[in-house]
């Protein structure tokens, strides 16, 4: 079975290519902006579609309920069909091409919201804590939805920490169906906060060290898509080596169930 055809939906999105400078940037920091990545109708698609999936599943903010319930959604592209052009076409699978492997594979979609009133801080950690993928070249990405800054809830992040490798954490089958928060040490003397405007998108390297504070502001949300791109045969170490499961979005893989994996999904 053939990967996904590209279709590049200019109406929505910005395409981008990186320079060679801009990959070996990435590699020594770890990080780096993308730029401007949703055009206004696509900001506004996007945003529209988002919420109404929140606010069906979610309800109202209440600082009673847990992080799950406030902060996250997973599979949005299953209920939004901008998010899955730009989950499967976007901008961002050409970057992964560039910097992880040319086979490459979906493996996170998801909002990462914190609203007005939500002030909960999420510790510093590693993507690849929460699900360990080797090889380690799986990428995050976040796209904002809003303006982020402190005052809202922006990312925290600690340029070149990637390079101290895949931090242990003890996380058992019960922490990992709860998805229980994961927290690590670092040193935020070395951190940077990392402004965005909304449309705007980052990537970092599945090893980088990163946090967030909660939303202190009383006007403001802070509405972020998150999503992994990973090597097409990325495996799962802590389920025995199993190939992570994502659409094949580019290029090849050498597991069935991969390129069989949301396969229709259109």
């Amino acid at each position: 079975m053939p990967s996904l055809i590209a279709q590049k939906h200019t109406e929505l999105f910005t395409y981008r290519s990186l320079t060679d400078s801009k990959i070996e940037k990435y590699h020594d920091e770890g990080y780096l902006r993308i730029g401007q990545v949703l055009t206004d109708r696509g900001l506004e698609g996007l945003k529209k579609e988002a919420m109404a999936a929140w606010e069906s599943e979610k309800g109202p903010f209440s600082p009673d309920a847990n992080w799950l319930k406030n902060s996250l959604l997973v599979n949005i592209h299953h209920q939004s069909d901008i998010v899955r052009k730009y989950y499967f076409n976007g901008p961002l699978v050409e970057v992964a091409q560039q910097v992880v492997s040319p086979n490459i594979k979906s493996v996170t979609s998801q909002l990462t919201f914190k609203m007005r009133g939500n002030t909960m801080p999420f510790g510093w950690h590693q993507d690849n804590g929460y699900g360990e993928l080797e090889p380690y070249t799986t990428i995050s990405s976040l796209t904002a939805l809003d303006d982020t800054d402190e005052d809202n809830g922006c990312l925290w992040i600690i340029p070149g920490s990637h390079k101290a490798g895949q931090i242990a954490v003890e996380r058992s089958p019960e922490d990992r169906k709860a998805n229980k928060e994961v927290v690590v040490e670092a040193d935020d003397t070395k951190s940077i906060p990392l402004y965005m405007r909304a449309g705007e998108s980052v990537i970092f390297h599945c090893w980088i060290l990163h946090k967030s504070e909660g939303n202190h502001s009383k006007t403001r949300d802070r509405r972020i898509l998150f999503q992994r791109y990973a090597n097409a045969d990325a495996v799962e170490v802590y389920t025995n080596r199993q190939p992570r499961l994502g659409r094949l979005l580019r290029g090849t893989t050498k597991f069935p169930e991969v390129e069989a994996f949301e396969a229709n999904l259109l």
